[in-house]
């Protein structure tokens, strides 16, 4: 495709965006804004919810990872599934019966003002980055295959990439993501769907049983890592973060939790996780066998892309065909903004309520605070992404991800254990200290665990031991009773 098609391509995309947003943020209200007045349908929640977990990050990096780690990343995704039950049956309950608008407010109601705060703090800390690298890794593709041949900078190109989001979302929200989101699944799966069409008439696969057998006997599709504990992919590692990584990420987070909490009522909420729980397994090995077959081609035609190039380079290719890289284009704009349109919207949410306490504000001048908030996260994100340029050169971007929320999201983790398993209160002053000491903690143990542990080498449970260190740390504040 010639840039100027491209650009077309993405200008067309955006224009229905934006002819989404007209319909459904013609309310502007803040009820509308931050809870979709409480009426958003499940079913829709549950499939726009596929691409906003997903991300462009998964879109590329999960493919991307297949010559290096094979079909391990699986053991994350099932341990996913029992994440979301336990958010489903847990956490969800919890929420609708206190009737949260920020869910960090129930750590006010149980341990004080410090706490929520801290919670607060962290969730906006640790979207932020998300949201920063996701969105790091889509302006860079669009970059190499658009703006570069234009001679427009950088930096040009993240304003564009956020002030796209802004405009669709200033108004309706996350009442406009409830539905952007379902548009932008949509095109996220025909666009995985119509590449692994292309590649197994490549590859000469004529059948689904023979893209089946051709996935089983190839030495990239192993699934289950059980010979080496000290390994990164152990199985068990692998499986118990994927618990908590889903536990964190999505149930203690402000911006996937606000999608369910626009269902009607608690049991439309625990149908669309649950549904949507099983959905994204499917969804997952979808993109693993995509990366097999990118891998094999590649190899097969000479390719030298690797990781997070590997996708995009082949998708471009002139053999390729224009339809196959037009939706190529689509599914990846699709999956970033997914996440980063409710990313930008969850953000303002939990910075308006908990920081700067909306409710208790005039009426006459929350809504220009929301905008405010709205326009003031916007240039964060873009400064966020502009700083992770001049850091990261070669990585794959989704283990970095994982590796930062294991270190933002852990204080999260380890006070709402905390607050659900235990009855006891706390020394809410000194909560700020031990959500500070429990990452660097964490950080120095990952640094030396191959000397301190016998070879042992930390992967995604740096979460696990993080949200531990935090609930200690809270144990050793405890009130007397």
């Amino acid at each position: 495709m010639s840039p100027t098609s491209i650009l077309l391509l993405i200008a067309g995309y955006f224009g229905l965006l934006i002819l989404i947003s007209y319909f459904t943020g013609k309310e502007d209200s803040n009820a509308a804004f931050f809870k979709a007045n409480k009426s958003a349908p499940w079913y829709l929640v549950a499939f726009g919810m596929i691409g906003a977990s997903l991300s462009g990050v998964t879109f590329i990096s999960v493919p991307g990872a297949i010559e290096a780690k094979q079909f391990g990343y699986l053991q994350v995704v099932l341990g996913y599934f029992f994440g979301y039950l336990i958010i489903a049956y847990v956490l969800l309950p919890l929420y609708y019966k206190l009737n949260l608008t920020s869910i960090y407010t129930y750590l006010k109601d149980r341990f004080g003002m410090v706490s929520y705060k801290t919670g607060s703090v962290a969730f906006l800390i640790s979207r932020t980055v998300g949201a920063s690298f996701r969105l790091f890794l889509v302006a860079k593709v669009l970059q190499l295959l658009v703006f570069d041949l234009f001679d427009i900078p950088f930096a040009i190109t993240v304003m564009i990439t956020i002030a796209l989001i802004w405009l669709y979302t200033f108004k309706g929200g996350i009442k406009t993501i409830i539905f952007t989101d379902t548009l932008q699944t949509l095109f996220m799966l025909i666009s995985v769907v119509v590449t692994i069409v292309f590649l197994a008439s490549a590859l000469d696969l004529n059948s689904i049983g023979e893209l089946i057998t051709y996935t089983k006997e190839s030495n990239l599709s192993k699934v289950f890592f059980f010979d080496d504990g000290n390994d990164s992919q152990y199985f068990w590692k692998s499986f118990l973060s994927g618990i908590f990584i889903t536990i964190t990420m999505t149930g203690l987070d402000q911006d996937m939790m606000q999608k369910n909490l626009t269902c009607r009522n608690l049991k439309d909420a625990q149908k669309n996780m649950v549904t949507f729980s099983i959905v994204l397994i499917f969804v997952n090995i979808l993109f693993l066998v995509l990366g097999l077959m990118l891998t094999n081609y590649a190899a097969i035609n000479g390719i030298t892309a690797s990781k997070d190039d590997l996708f995009p380079t082949i998708a471009m290719l002139p053999e390729i065909g224009i339809v196959t890289s037009a939706f190529f284009l689509l599914g990846l704009i699709a999956a970033a903004y997914s996440s980063a349109d409710s990313a930008l919207t969850s953000l303002t949410t939990a910075f308006c309520f908990d920081i700067l306490d909306i409710e208790n504000k005039p009426e006459t001048e929350r809504k220009n605070l929301r905008k405010r908030v709205h326009i003031g996260f916007s240039v964060v994100l873009i400064l966020v992404i502009l700083l992770f340029d001049l850091i990261f050169k070669d990585v794959s971007v989704i283990w970095e991800l994982f590796k930062a929320a294991g270190y933002t999201y852990g204080p999260l983790l380890g006070l709402f254990a905390f607050g659900l398993i235990s009855k006891s209160l706390i020394k809410d002053k000194f909560v700020w200290i031990i959500a500070i000491a429990a990452p660097l903690l964490s950080y120095m143990l990952n640094m030396y665990s191959k000397e301190l542990f016998n070879g042992y080498e930390i992967g995604f449970e740096i979460l696990i031991i993080n949200g531990l260190l935090m609930f200690l740390g809270l144990l050793l504040i405890k009130k007397k009773a």
